[in-house]
C-alpha cells in the first residue's frame, strides 16, 4: 500500500540544462513494500519504505496510459531530471508518470545504513527489484482507479534492462517497454571481454585518429615512470593528493583515468549536461581538443581527467581513492552507498568481466577474468558470481516469443553493442541512432539534438501509441 509520509513532498522540477517550457510537479512518496517475495520466512515478512516520484498533471484519470520508469542503480531523482521524454509523451497520451526508486538505492535501503551487510545485502536481486515493479504497479493500479489504463515500461542502461525483463516476466501486467542503452547481451556473459574499451576507444577515434594516439602515448609514457619508480614525477604531473608509493597506487591511477575517458564516451551528449556528475557539450572533442593541445602528455592527460572530475575547479589535488572506486564493474560503480549495492549486482547476476588489453584500445593492459571477478567477489561479499544466470532466466538472445519491446542504443554509446541492435519481430524493434550517446533518447527535446535522436524519438512514440491502442482493445 502507499504511506503518506510527513516528509512525502511536491517538487517542481528543476530545469538543469538551461532548456524552457513548464517543468513536471512530481509528488515524492513511499510505497510499503515487501522486503523478500519469494521466501514468506525471510527477515520476519518485514517490509521496507520504496520511494517513488508520480505525477498525474497530464493524466486523462482512469483512461490515460502509465508510464512506468524501472528505477535503476541511483538516486530516482537523478532519472527523473534526465529522462524528459517520458514527460513529453505523457502529454501526449494524458498518462500517469511514475518514477520507482530500485531497492538498494537513493533512499529505498530496506535496512537502513546496515542494507550493505551480510546478510541484509542478500535481498538485492534482479528478481526481487521486478517484483517490487510488478506489486507496485498493481497496487497503485487499485488505489487510483486505474484498472483498466495500459502500462508502458521505460527505462535507461541497467533501467532499460529491467524494462524488457518486465515485459518478459510481467507482460500480464506490463503492454510494452522502451529499453534505451540496454546491454542484455553483453552483462549476460555473451560479449567479448574486449568490446567494451575498444568501442570507447573508438568514440575518440572518431574526432581524430591523432587522438588516441597521444591518448595512448600518454599512458605509455605514465607506464615508463612507474617501472622508474619515478613517484614524484607522476605525483606532480597529475596533482596528485598522495605521493604514489607502489604498483597498486598506479593501477588505481590508471583505473582513475580510463573511467575519465569512459564517462566521456557514454555522456556525449550535443549540450552540456548534469547527469552523473557535470559534463560540457560533446565531452570526447573537449577532452581530444585537451589532449592535442597540450605540451606536456602526462599534464594533458590530468586536465582531460580534470573534466570529468574537477568540472568545477574547484579540487586543488586528486585523491585516487575517494574520487574513483575499483569494483566489480570495469567501467565503475560510482561512489558512496549505490556503488556498494551495484558492485555487490556485478558479483551476483551482472557480469562485467570487460578489460582492457592496449591493443584494441588506446588504455593499459587491465585484465579482469572470470578467476579475478570471483577472487574479488568471494573475499569482498562473500559470493561466487553465477556465470550465465542471467542468461538463463532472461532468455539471452533467445527473444523470438517476446513481443512489444524497443531496443534503442547510440552509435557513440559503448554500451550499444552489448544489446540488441537489429530487429528481430514486428514487435521486437532495434532502433539505431548513429549520433546518439547513452540513452539520448530518453532526455527531453533540446535545439541540440541530432536529426537521427529526433527520428528514433518519432519512431518510439508511434510505436507506444499503438501499443496502447492494442491493450484498450484487449481489455475491451
Amino acid at each position: 500500500m502507499v504511506t503518506e509520509l510527513p516528509h512525502s513532498r511536491q517538487f517542481q522540477v528543476r530545469n538543469h540544462d538551461h532548456r524552457t517550457g513548464p517543468k513536471p510537479q512530481f509528488y515524492e512518496k513511499y510505497f510499503v513494500q515487501t522486503l523478500d517475495h519469494f521466501n514468506y520466512n525471510s527477515m520476519g515478512n518485514g517490509t521496507y519504505e520504496q520511494r517513488y516520484l508520480i505525477t498525474d498533471e497530464h493524466w486523462k484519470v482512469g483512461y490515460g496510459p502509465i508510464f512506468f520508469y524501472t528505477g535503476n542503480e541511483g538516486d530516482i531523482w537523478e532519472f527523473a531530471l534526465n529522462s524528459g521524454f517520458i514527460m513529453e509523451l505523457a502529454v501526449q497520451q494524458r498518462a500517469l508518470v511514475i518514477f520507482a526508486e530500485h531497492r538498494y538505492y537513493g533512499k529505498s535501503l530496506p535496512f537502513g545504513q546496515d542494507s550493505f551487510n551480510i546478510p541484509e545485502i542478500g535481498l538485492l536481486t534482479v528478481e526481487q527489484a521486478l517484483a517490487d515493479y510488478a506489486v507496485m504497479i498493481t497496487e497503485l493500479k487499485k488505489q487510483l482507479g486505474a484498472s483498466a489504463c495500459p502500462v508502458i515500461v521505460f527505462g535507461g542502461s541497467y533501467g532499460g534492462m529491467l524494462s524488457v525483463y518486465m515485459r518478459l516476466r510481467y507482460s500480464n501486467i506490463v503492454a510494452g517497454a522502451l529499453a534505451a542503452s540496454a546491454p542484455i547481451l553483453s552483462t549476460a556473459g555473451m560479449g567479448e571481454s574486449k568490446q567494451f574499451f575498444q568501442d570507447v576507444t573508438m568514440d575518440f577515434e572518431k574526432i581524430a585518429p591523432l587522438c588516441t594516439s597521444v591518448i595512448r602515448e600518454g599512458f605509455q609514457r605514465l607506464q615508463e615512470l612507474a617501472q622508474a619508480k619515478d613517484y614524484g614525477r607522476i605525483q606532480s604531473a597529475f596533482s596528485l593528493c598522495k605521493i604514489p608509493t607502489s604498483q597498486k597506487d598506479i593501477h588505481q591511477l590508471n583505473g582513475f583515468l580510463r573511467n575519465a575517458f569512459t564517462l566521456m564516451a557514454m555522456l556525449d551528449y550535443p549540450y552540456s549536461t548534469h547527469f552523473m556528475g557535470n559534463m560540457p557539450a560533446n565531452p570526447v572533442e573537449v577532452a581530444c581538443n585537451t589532449m592535442l593541445s597540450g605540451s606536456d602528455l602526462l599534464h594533458a592527460l590530468k586536465d582531460t581527467a580534470g573534466i570529468v572530475y574537477n568540472s568545477t575547479g574547484a579540487l586543488t589535488c586528486f585523491d585516487l581513492y575517494s574520487l574513483y572506486v575499483e569494483c566489480a564493474d570495469p567501467t565503475g560503480c560510482g561512489l558512496g552507498f549505490n556503488s556498494l549495492a551495484w558492485d555487490y549486482q556485478a558479483c551476483t547476476e551482472i557480469e562485467m568481466c570487460f578489460e582492457s588489453n592496449n591493443v584494441s584500445d588506446m588504455f593499459p593492459a587491465m585484465p579482469f577474468t572470470e578467476r579475478n571477478r570471483e577472487q574479488y567477489c568471494s573475499k569482498r561479499w562473500g559470493v561466487i558470481p553465477r556465470s550465465g544466470w542471467l542468461k538463463t532466466q532472461f532468455w539471452g538472445d533467445d527473444l523470438s516469443a517476446a513481443s512489444n519491446i524497443i531496443f534503442s542504443n547510440g552509435d557513440l554509446d559503448p554500451w550499444a553493442n552489448g544489446g540488441v541492435r537489429k530487429t528481430l519481430s514486428s514487435s521486437l524493434i532495434a532502433i539505431n541512432i548513429p549520433e546518439g550517446a547513452h540513452h539520448l533518447d530518453l532526455r527531453e527535446a533540446n535545439d541540440a539534438d541530432p536529426a537521427s535522436v529526433i527520428k528514433a524519438r518519432q519512431m518510439e512514440s508511434d510505436t507506444i501509441a499503438q501499443w496502447i491502442k492494442m491493450e484498450r482493445q484487449r481489455y475491451r
